[in-house]
């Protein structure tokens, strides 16, 4: 069995994984991914055409944004519960032909007509192996037959799947809007058009982009709503004395509820990886076991979680193959899913706390303290000290250095660039790529931290509000401020935060360790042409190059 996977920034040779995924993705994996995104295809045929005629459903909508979730890069490694997505997805499809149907009678006074795309045609094998052979012949050379619409649909589609990963976290904090379920169906069937060219492809792009700011801006309303706006907030990366239970992906609203069922347990709740900007939300720090932050980012797990004397629990992608010697006290929840790992359903993690109570937990032992919480809020409550500073010429140069984390090599150009930024200058971070730097010491420029962490992958919505605020300060465009962009990537929610910045017309964006291998040469020169993206090099020269712009 065969496949190729050119999804992720680690992809082998730079090119796609062919044997196995770098990821820990099996080769019936990969292909129950493709046929899974293929069955959402069909579905959003029918869902698409349905909303024409002014009907939707909230159930084919959560199904295109879990199933899409579901392939995002370390989410599912499961076949099993991959074939329960595909067979569930389905059912779905044909809900939404008689949606279709229903709709288009009622709207058209008329019989619909078929749609006669093979997506829409599609029905499921009879067992798990007919749906990998299914899913072998829906690879990435399908989507296309021309090198540069290929690329340019691959990078639509890898949007839509980061998209729906932040739509799922804003649909579980009760957040949803109609255009992003609109755009998301709409965009998926056009991947089967095969009248579309490239330029048609392009601007899908550039719209996902557009659609994923309001999917952000959602999220983080849902956040603040439940939560509070994140206020500046030191995290302890020592231990407390007690039973421990360790939380590692980006759902919050799976901590609150863990951090509910524990209080008064004697257990104490540590964040990992992109949970710890939980740490600056009032209403997650006012539990008071909620104790700090261990260890770093997700590719770093397998070494340092055999050191966790607790239970581990996984609530989004981030997950890599677990070692013996810590997977009988490790839990998935939500989509994430690996064979034979516990997995919790629902919101009662009796099982986890029980696990953690058979453990030993830490000794007290305090350690260093990092700051969180500059979300927008956050920042711009102090916005009149940044412009002042600039004005005085303190401020002289604002880098937002952050994204995706990861284990190839190359990812040392960000911690050596956040070091080398002059004292003069202030970097902004995000996501968990701020562990290559965020334990270092930046010092302050009058008062304000050099080094503001802004949280998630997600929260880029708020670099971007803080940029646009400063851009209106100073009556210039975000391009013309004193502002570089200096981006690592891994995975597909990077590629929709991309599309989002080039949306808004952000230009001179560095990017790295490497390119993406689904960007064909003459997309990638459009991209520079038009934005002036570039790879990541020299740190000398590109902080040099961005000091003198």
């Amino acid at each position: 069995m065969s496949m190729l996977c050119n999804q992720c920034e680690q992809t082998a040779n730079g090119v796609g994984c062919n044997i196995s995924g770098v990821c820990g993705k099996k080769p019936d994996v990969a292909a129950l991914q493709d046929l899974l995104l293929y069955a959402l295809k069909g579905m959003s045929l029918y869902a698409a055409k349905a909303r024409e005629c002014g009907a939707s459903d909230p159930e084919l909508d959560l199904m295109l944004l879990e199933g899409l979730f579901t392939t995002v890069t370390n989410v599912d490694f499961d076949p099993a519960r991959m074939e329960k997505e595909i067979r569930r997805t389905a059912l779905m499809k044909e809900k939404a032909k008689a949606l279709y149907e229903s709709a288009f009678q009622k709207a058209k006074g008329a019989q619909a007509p078929p749609i006669a795309v093979a997506p829409a045609q599609w029905t499921p094998a009879a067992d798990l192996a007919g749906l990998v052979a299914q899913g072998e012949a829906q690879g990435i050379n399908t989507q296309h037959v021309n090198e540069d619409i290929r690329s340019a649909v691959e990078i639509l589609i890898y949007g839509l799947k980061g998209m729906a990963a932040y739509a799922d976290h804003a649909h579980i904090v009760g957040k949803t809007d109609e255009t992003i379920f609109e755009f998301m169906h709409r965009a998926l069937a056009a991947t089967t058009d095969p009248t579309l060219g490239l330029m048609d492809f392009v601007g899908l792009c550039m719209e996902c982009g557009k659609v994923n700011m309001r999917t952000m801006e959602i999220l983080n309303e849902g956040h603040v709503e439940l939560y509070g706006a994140p206020v500046p907030t030191p995290v302890q990366l020592g231990t407390k004395a007690g039973k421990a239970i360790l939380v590692s992906g980006h759902d919050l609203r799976m901590l609150e509820e863990l951090l509910k069922q524990t209080e008064g347990k004697g257990i104490n709740i540590y964040t990992h990886g992109e949970m710890i900007p939980a740490h600056a939300y009032p209403g997650l720090k006012k539990y008071h076991h909620l104790a700090g932050n261990f260890g770093g980012a997700w590719q770093d797990q397998a070494k340092e979680f055999v050191n966790f004397p607790g239970a581990i629990i996984f609530n989004t992608n981030c997950i890599q193959r677990p070692a013996d010697n810590y997977k009988d006290r490790l839990f998935t929840w939500g989509l994430v899913a690996w064979p034979d790992v516990k997995h919790i359903d629902g919101w009662d993690f009796s099982a986890v706390i029980a696990k953690a109570q058979e453990l030993p937990g830490f000794p007290e032992n305090p350690g260093q303290e990092i700051l969180v919480g500059f979300g927008h809020h956050a920042v711009l409550g102090v916005a009149d000290k940044v412009i002042d500073a600039v004005k005085q010429g303190a401020i002289r140069h604002f880098f937002l250095i952050g994204g995706c984390d990861g284990a190839k090599s190359g990812r040392n150009y960000y911690t050596e660039f956040a070091e080398k930024a002059p004292a003069d200058t202030v970097i902004l971070t995000l996501a968990c790529g701020k562990y290559r730097f965020n334990k270092l010491e930046f010092g302050d420029i009058g008062g304000i931290p050099r080094l503001l962490d802004v949280g998630q992958c997600n929260d880029a919505y708020s670099a971007i509000r803080i940029a646009v605020a400063l851009a209106e300060a100073f009556n210039c465009s975000v391009n013309d401020l004193p502002l570089s962009l200096i981006l690592s990537w891994y995975e597909q929610k990077a590629v929709v935060i991309l599309l989002t910045l080039l949306h808004l017309g952000i230009k001179n964006i560095k990017l790295g360790p490497s390119l993406p291998a689904f960007i064909s040469p003459n997309v990638l020169n459009f991209l520079v042409e038009n934005f002036n993206i570039g790879p990541i090099g020299n740190v000398d020269e590109d902080l040099k190059q961005c000091l003198t712009r």
